[in-house]
């Protein structure tokens, strides 16, 4: 059996492999803060012992990775190797930002240097993929490093973390300066949906509203629409909803 030119047998495994990787991402959530070793035998035998599985985890990695495969297919094989590797780091980095408000810098190095290693050799086989995964970085990291700036400057507190100014950085390489850009947007976006939802549940509870929000995990949620929603698509989408349905780009 076959789903689009895939067996079904691959769609089995990668599930599988989803659900295991699953699993280890709970150790990175607890270690990675830490500062304590991962990638050991024992410890990742004690964790497995002496720790309940996170199933959402689990699951949501597993789903995850199943739709990679459906998106991207087989004839990436490089595209979607590198981001079965991302997408645990993410999930990590959107759970950890989420609960203590930081991005581990071994976790934002680790995806750097996954990075660096697939515009090598995506660069083999084509140069100006290579050119446009490194101009994201430097475009990922200016824009926020210069949001960070100028909201420092203007509020006169931290409004944004250098933990995503990395984020945005490594994860620029990973999808090129196009989509980088449109993951900024977006994430804002989400941000800002997120922030009239916060205001207006507090409002009716007549609770206080954290001062603090971590950014993080709104560019983590962007970061897999662009990875699951082509660049033209998206574009089509915002003009669609912004003209209210009259046109389409």
């Amino acid at each position: 059996m076959f789903i689009d030119d895939i067996h079904i047998f691959w769609f089995v495994g990668i599930g599988i492999l989803g659900l295991i990787v699953g699993r280890f991402i709970g150790l990175m959530n607890i270690n990675l803060p830490e500062h304590k070793e991962i990638f050991d035998v024992q410890v990742i035998k004690s964790y497995i012992k002496n720790t309940n599985a996170n199933y959402t985890l689990m699951v949501v990695t597993s789903v995850l990775y199943i739709a990679l495969l459906r998106v991207i297919g087989m004839e990436d094989i490089i595209e979607l190797l590198q981001f079965l590797i991302l997408t645990p780091m993410l999930i990590s980095a959107f759970c950890i930002d989420y609960k203590l408000q930081i991005i581990p810098n071994r976790l934002t190095l680790t995806m750097l240097e996954t990075g660096i290693a697939f515009s090598f050799f995506r660069g083999i086989n084509n140069l100006n993929i290579a050119v446009e995964m490194w101009l994201g970085m430097i475009i990922g990291a200016g824009i926020f490093l210069i949001l960070t700036f100028l909201g420092n400057l203007i509020f006169r507190k931290k409004t944004m973390g250098f933990g995503d100014v990395k984020l945005m950085g490594t994860l620029g390489l990973f999808f090129g300066w196009r989509n980088i850009i449109a993951i900024s947007i977006l994430a804002f976006f989400i941000a800002a949906i997120f922030s009239i939802i916060l205001i207006i549940k507090s409002k009716i509870k007549k609770q206080e509203i954290s001062e603090f929000i971590p950014f993080g995990p709104f560019i983590v949620l962007a970061a897999f629409i662009i990875m699951f929603i082509p660049l033209n698509i998206w574009i089509r989408l915002v003009f669609f909803i912004f003209t209210f349905g009259k046109y389409s780009f």
